[in-house]
């Protein structure tokens, strides 16, 4: 017997949905279907397959009236924000499926004489990807898409908490026609991923998660001679400078704190702000925080759903209360908002001041609406406090000045660098990281390089 998936909301505490890990039989059934299907995808011509992975993404999209509420009762998000995902899950999977001709096309060095030289990039096989509840469509397509593009077949491994999100890709796929085989979604344990891993029927891992999580990854995979791109954990900083644009500045760095209830990975959750401009800002980012509506995100009024879970919310109360005894001081009373509750998965937002490396929720992720907020007095201190952290997934600079950004950009040891926006993925960009923050690349023409693999052709064709 299998064992029992229980998806627990955050909305009630109630079970939600539940289904049953697959088992040993269907796991082997779907690797094999799989390895069987793409040795004929891959010689399919690429037209058809963007015609059937664009006939998937108009099927997601398609459901979107009932994938809102499915998302807001499995992870907390506002239904009033629901559909934006699905907007991004549609402009990444476009993207990606228009930009694979060029990606995938073969490249032909400078000609010689009696020889034909190629370099032509061939489909890995089964590619096995391991989602997470934050943003599950988002992080789903991200791999999903292009290695279907690309020419391998899939296995999806959907976080228990977002469960039904690996049905409805299922279900897109169906509609779409894709050949049988292509595409599964099993639900698994950890313990039934990493046999997966271990076992060599798979080409290539895509994992998005926590650290720990990516170390298992890679601890499964010990003796595999297998891909691995893991997109793990941040603590993304933000530097307002003192010729920014303060009300942009404020509005999109609160956004950028707090939308999904701060439960992504590249949310700001420090800030190094110009001293001069130091009151003003921190004056703005507290009036503007208080504005937000914490309650059912089943209510289209109610701007800040509730963590994941009540264990989340009090890892952050957590490090709320150890900033506070080391010194931190916090702008915002939870009590003015009413359905903040001790030991429940809803938690006000909170602006810490005051604040310095020594705690943790200035050095580790909180995955939580709570940020910090440090005044600095040069760029050479920001850029010194915004590095040191073993975390680099994406960074903001606020400013003015371009020369600026692009110069303090190249010192800042992280995967993204922006300029007066945050918390975005560009599709037509790498989306990668350094030190903690993970390894490899999705997303972009680059994203297709890990999703394949160079094969050279030396013909002489003259003797």
């Amino acid at each position: 017997m299998t064992s029992m998936i229980q998806l627990i909301s955050p909305v009630d505490g109630r079970v939600y949905a539940e289904r049953h890990c697959a088992d040993a039989a269907q796991i082997d059934q779907a690797l094999a279907a799989a390895e069987a299907a793409q040795a004929l995808w891959k010689r399919r011509p690429l037209s058809e397959r963007a015609a059937c992975c664009s006939a998937a993404v108009d099927a997601m999209v398609a459901m979107q009236a009932d994938i809102v509420p499915e998302l807001a009762w499995q992870m907390g998000r506002p239904v009033r924000f629901g559909a934006g995902e699905l907007r991004g899950f549609e402009e990444r999977a476009r993207h990606m499926i228009a930009i694979a001709p060029e990606a995938l096309a073969k490249l032909e060095p400078t000609p010689v004489a009696g020889f034909r030289r190629q370099i032509r990039r061939e489909p890995l096989g089964t590619v096995l990807v391991v989602a997470p509840w934050n943003y599950p469509y988002l992080t789903a397509v991200n791999t999903v898409i292009p290695a279907l593009m690309a020419g391998n077949s899939v296995i999806l491994k959907h976080a228990s908490q977002t469960l039904l999100v690996g049905e409805r890709f299922a279900e897109a796929f169906s509609r779409a026609n894709l050949p049988a085989g292509l595409f599964h979604n099993l639900l698994l344990d950890h313990q039934q991923t990493a046999a997966i891993i271990a076992s060599g029927r798979v080409q290539q891992v895509n994992f998005t998660g926590s650290v720990e999580g990516g170390k298992a990854m890679q601890s499964a995979a010990t003796g595999r001679f297998l891909g691995m791109g893991l997109e793990l954990g941040g603590k993304d900083p933000a530097y307002v400078r003192a010729d920014a644009n303060l009300e942009h500045a404020v509005e999109n760095l609160v956004d950028g704190s707090f939308f999904n209830s701060g439960q992504s990975c590249c949310a700001i959750e420090r800030i190094y702000v110009d001293e001069n401009i130091y009151p003003a800002f921190v004056e703005g980012f507290v009036a503007l925080t208080r504005q937000y509506v914490l309650g059912n995100p089943l209510d289209e009024t109610t701007t800040l759903g509730p963590l994941v879970s009540p264990s989340a919310a009090d890892f952050v109360r957590g490090q709320i209360a150890e900033a506070l005894t080391l010194g931190a001081r916090a702008l915002i009373d939870p009590r003015a908002f009413a359905a903040d509750a001790p030991g429940s998965a809803y938690l006000a937002p909170q602006v810490l001041v005051d604040v310095n490396h020594r705690m943790s929720v200035m050095r580790e992720e909180s995955f939580g609406p709570v940020v910090g907020i440090m005044s600095v007095a040069s760029d050479v201190e920001a850029i010194a406090l915004m590095n040191d952290s073993q975390f680099g997934l994406s960074a903001s600079i606020w400013t003015q000045d371009l020369a600026a950004a692009e110069q303090l950009g190249d010192e800042i040891a992280t995967g993204t660098v922006f300029m007066n926006r945050c918390d975005y993925l560009d599709p037509a960009l790498a989306w990668t990281g350094v030190k903690n923050s993970g390894r490899g690349v999705t997303l972009s023409r680059l994203g297709y390089e890990h999703l394949s693999r160079a094969k050279s052709f030396h013909l002489r064709h003259e003797i």
